[in-house]
């Protein structure tokens, strides 16, 4: 069976502030939505594996996806156990998905875990995508010919407008929109807080979390081969 691995941060607090964080759930649930309902399977990790933090103002329960994988007994067994990044074999994954949420922007652009698997599962033919914080994953990761994989790629992230507006500029170890252009990424950013997915082969970006559901639907596609 495909299956897909859904990454999450391990970071609980936005750095020095102490302010809790972690990940976004709906930019997790949203794109789970598609991709089960189209019959894919999925595996979730985190950089450090165990119970991920999730951030508490994402924990919207009134959200009628979020309610629906919050009672279901196997999206919450995966999450109170999720699988150490370091140990996971890419070879078992047709793509990888990194969800956002502040917290990633302290442990996912440089984590070799996340260099490796993500190189692997790019080079053996595999989707790479990630919503909002999630392209801080693609930051620093090398294919084998020593190219960053984002150089020359067509994506979008959370935007350095977005991060303005949220006041988080002065929180955030690096602007993720400008990190991704210094390692040669084609940025598309749009309005702050609009749907925007941008797909160049098989990288497949969202811009933020009303880009969650987007995301998952472009991988779906992506994997049917459309």
């Amino acid at each position: 069976m495909t299956k897909v691995l859904c990454v999450v941060t391990s970071n609980g607090v936005k750095g020095a502030t102490g302010i809790p964080t972690g990940f976004w759930l709906s930019e997790l649930t949203h794109p789970l939505d598609k991709i089960t309902a189209a019959g894919f399977d999925y595996d979730l990790a985190s950089i450090k594996g165990g119970k991920p933090p999730i951030d508490p103002v994402s924990l919207d329960l009134d959200d009628p996806i979020n309610k629906k994988f919050w009672a279901d007994d196997a999206f919450q067994q995966k999450l109170n156990h999720s699988l150490k990044l370091d140990d996971v074999d890419p070879k078992t994954y047709a793509a990888i998905f990194f969800a956002g949420g502040h917290g990633v922007m302290w442990d996912f652009a440089d984590s070799p875990a996340i260099d490796r698997v993500t190189r692997s599962i790019y080079e053996n033919g595999g989707i790479v995508s990630a919503v909002c914080h999630g392209p801080s994953a693609l930051v620093n990761v090398k294919l084998s010919n020593g190219n960053y994989l984002v150089d020359g790629k067509n994506l979008t992230s959370f935007t350095d407008a977005e991060e303005t507006e949220v006041q988080a500029t002065d929180i955030v170890p690096f602007m993720l929109e400008t990190e991704l252009k210094k390692h040669g990424a084609i940025h598309h950013a749009a309005a702050n807080w609009s749907n925007n997915v941008i797909v160049d082969g098989r990288l497949i970006t969202g811009q933020n979390p009303a880009s969650a559901s987007s995301v998952g639907q472009q991988l779906v596609g992506a994997l049917r081969g459309e």
